[in-house]
């Protein structure tokens, strides 16, 4: 915001937001501030956002409405997808290791393996 000049003559100059008067110099610059704010409140939405994004619950700034738990339900989908893959796959490792853990063992998987038409 800018200041008030109480008395151009005199170089008296009324700043509203400190609420003093004060004398005019050549020394010294004043920058406004105002064009800065809009700025400075776009990147606090867009650092809060960020902030949102950290969390799956939180709706996002550029998303549709009611967009709020769809992180969380489709991490949920992907965790139980991924955890069936992997315990099929121990399952599996688990299973071969046991057969040929012992000789009877060994001894099915040859069966089951060669053919009795003797291809």
């Amino acid at each position: 915001m800018g200041v008030v000049r109480v008395s151009p003559e005199l170089g008296l100059l009324f700043d509203p937001i400190k609420g003093t008067i004060s004398t005019e110099r050549e020394d010294l610059i004043q920058y406004a501030l105002d064009p800065l704010y809009p700025k400075i409140d776009r990147l606090d939405r867009i650092a809060q956002d960020m902030m949102n994004q950290l969390v799956p619950d939180n709706e996002l700034m550029e998303s549709y409405a009611n967009r709020a738990k769809c992180s969380y339900i489709g991490g949920l989908y992907t965790n139980v997808w991924m955890g069936l893959i992997i315990g099929l796959v121990v399952a599996f490792v688990i299973l071969i290791s046991s057969l040929f853990a012992t000789p009877a063992g060994v001894a099915l998987v040859r069966a089951a393996v060669t053919h009795p038409g003797g291809m």
